[in-house]
């Protein structure tokens, strides 16, 4: 009998746990290694790993229906959008319906993951390394603060924090009382700004962007928006002109709100998910103001030459994709870029598996689920990649059919539109198994 390739996973969040019971399901080996004392990953509000960017009145921006797990429903009494802590104990249950909670070695960082002969060597905090056939990279990309870069001109004198430290109006910051500023336009700089907002926490509220974006309500025309039925097999551009008419129907222009106008078309950029955010502008209790020129002390120049003294900066302004167990020589990602075959292999570095290492537009826990079950069938080996060639041609392919769309930004280096992603998944997962069946006839 075939020996069953060994397999580490790193990290223990949606996609540790989906990849996990992939293989456990298969009967395959891994190990399984989590920073910190917990699961969860981002999920695990004030995670002793320093790495959770959850604030205390985080809610998801995703439908209940949407991020169930196929085998696992999440409970009917659920609101439309849980809270932090539902998805939390949800995670914490499907670890515990499974029995996987029992396999993770907790509080163990990998530090390094290095070529060894024909498969990887694993070295771990404890000071131990171990070596395996394939590594599952399940670390997440919403962990490593991005400030702005390049440093804009002058020297900022007051307090500042990235959104990832925020946790309430009172923590890190005392916000009570003070002018806050908050750079960026994403969800995060969107909640943030309503929870400080003047007649509730803050004496003076101001938003900047450099540019406008397009904001989308929790619910379109009466339920849940990511609910809308899409047929896969219809063109793309279909698709998105039929969505564009209904958004500009319910919702509208965004400059009626008092919103920038948006220097692209809409479904050119990630969507930003805010009931609130519109209407506290469109009252005044959030002020728009545009990019930063400079800093001066306690002031801070907008492109527009209008000049604001600021107690606080908060740095909305997303996340790296960090992989810093990776030597650059055996894998560099440069301005949040990674090329990866279906958004999981990379052609040349046989054995790495990526679970999650995608920006979706809708959500990561289906996605996972369904990378997972195939990076299963990888090990099991019923399914086999094409060749290299034939990978790197459809890297091309899918990175301008999903990104091409988008304006150029670190958010959508890694952005799929998530029902195309499935179709192309599925029909992946047929050709592989193909080629997997034609090599043991050859074999």
């Amino acid at each position: 009998m075939l020996r069953s390739p060994t397999c580490c996973i790193i990290g223990a969040g949606i996609c540790g746990l989906t990849t996990a019971k992939a293989l456990q399901d298969r009967g395959l080996p891994f190990d399984w290694f989590e920073l910190s004392d917990r699961i969860g990953g981002v999920w695990a509000f004030n995670n002793p790993s320093g790495r959770s960017a959850a604030y205390r009145s985080l809610h998801i921006d995703s439908s209940k229906t949407r991020i169930a797990f196929e085998d696992f429903p999440v409970p009917e009494d659920w609101p439309e959008y849980p809270h932090h802590t539902q998805i939390a104990d949800y995670l914490k249950r499907y670890a515990a319906r499974f029995r996987l909670t029992d396999r993770i070695t907790f509080s163990t960082e990998v530090l390094r993951v290095a070529r060894a002969g024909a498969g990887w060597s694993v070295t771990l905090s404890s000071g131990e390394t171990r070596t395996y056939d394939t590594v599952a990279v399940c670390n997440g990309h919403h962990w490593d603060p991005r400030w702005p870069t390049p440093a804009y001109p002058g020297r900022f004198t007051g307090r500042q924090m990235h959104a990832s430290s925020y946790v309430d109006p009172f923590t890190p910051i005392d916000m009570r009382d003070k002018t806050v500023l908050v750079v960026g336009m994403g969800n995060s700089a969107m909640d943030i700004s309503c929870e400080l907002s003047p007649r509730h926490i803050t004496r003076k509220l101001m938003v900047s962007a450099r540019r406008g974006v397009y904001i989308f309500p929790r619910f379109m025309l009466g339920r849940a928006a990511d609910k809308g039925k899409v047929h896969r097999w219809l063109p793309l551009g279909l698709q998105t002109a039929f969505s564009k008419w209904i958004y500009r129907r319910v919702v509208g222009r965004m400059e009626a709100y008092g919103l920038p106008k948006p220097d692209h078309e809409l479904f050119e950029s990630h969507g930003t998910v805010s009931d609130e955010f519109p209407s506290r502008v469109a009252a005044g209790d959030i002020q728009i103001r545009p990019g930063i020129a400079s800093l001066d002390g306690e002031e801070v120049e907008f492109s527009d030459g209008r000049r604001e003294q600021v107690d606080v900066i908060v740095w909305a302004t997303g996340y790296n994709v960090t992989l810093p167990f990776f030597d650059k020589e055996v894998l560099d990602v440069v301005d949040n870029r990674l090329p990866l075959f279906r958004r999981m292999f990379k052609p040349g570095a046989d054995g790495l598996i990526f679970i999650g290492l995608l920006q979706s537009t809708v959500t990561i826990f289906t996605i996972a689920e369904k990378q997972a079950r195939l990076a299963a069938a990888y090990l099991a080996g019923d399914y086999a990649l094409p060749d290299t060639r034939t990978m790197e041609r459809i890297i091309v392919q899918d990175e301008a059919r999903h990104n091409g769309r988008y304006y150029a930004s670190a958010r959508h280096t890694m952005q799929v539109d998530q029902e195309v992603y499935y179709w192309d998944l599925e029909r992946e997962t047929k050709e592989g198994l193909k080629r997997a069946r034609r090599l043991r006839v050859a074999g």
